[in-house]
């Protein structure tokens, strides 16, 4: 199974899928920015075709998100469903799965850390235990960790304009939905909308 690391080396960029680590040393792009594939020190990557640059942008939010095609395919659908851009709307029901606003506000460091968070329990939604990662918030909703005094470092800084971290209460509110400018994912979401329309 590929992991974590080698992912964001496949993709050629950082998709910050283990929090702090990669922005520090440690970072496997930092050590080795070429491609798993690749032994020489180059960059093994070779020049795509349109095809190709549709699946390596699908495949580069599926590992930002940690979702399987499955899921991911699903989200895609739904977004078509809804009204407005089909490509924001995917990005913007990403960004308010429960497991990705728990990131978000800073209670995890990871995604894959704030998605255990949840399946264990130690996430409420407005007062109350919720354990479904992929749970869909909506504007309004208060989001807090089980364990409070964990949180003694907690920060404001680095949280989008679309949530609201209260620091001294160690609880976040979901403002309103994102706008696409207000979503810093680095993926160009009308690949991810071409692929799947093929």
């Amino acid at each position: 199974m590929t992991n974590a690391c080698e992912k964001c080396r496949r993709m050629g960029e950082k998709l910050l899928v283990k929090g702090e680590r990669c922005l520090s040393a440690k970072c496997a792009m930092v050590k080795r920015p070429y491609g798993p594939e690749s032994q020489a020190k180059t960059d093994g990557r070779t020049k795509k075709s349109e095809y190709g640059k549709q699946l390596a942008e699908k495949q580069k939010a599926r590992g930002i998100y940690g979702l399987r095609e499955k899921q991911f395919r699903l989200y895609v659908t739904n977004a078509e469903k809804m009204q407005g851009n089909s490509a924001e709307n995917v990005l913007k029901l990403l960004e308010l799965r429960l497991d990705n606003v728990v990131y978000r506000l800073g209670f995890a460091i990871s995604r894959a850390h704030a998605r255990q968070m949840v399946s264990h329990g130690l996430v409420n939604v407005n007062g109350k235990k919720v354990t479904i990662p992929s749970y869909i918030v909506k504007e309004g909703t208060v989001i807090e960790p089980k364990y409070k005094d964990k949180y003694t470092e907690l920060k404001a800084d680095g949280v989008p304009s679309w949530l609201e971290l209260d620091v001294k209460k160690v609880s976040g509110t979901v403002k309103h939905v994102p706008m696409r400018e207000q979503i810093d994912t680095p993926v160009n979401e009308n690949l991810i909308i071409e692929y799947y329309s093929r």
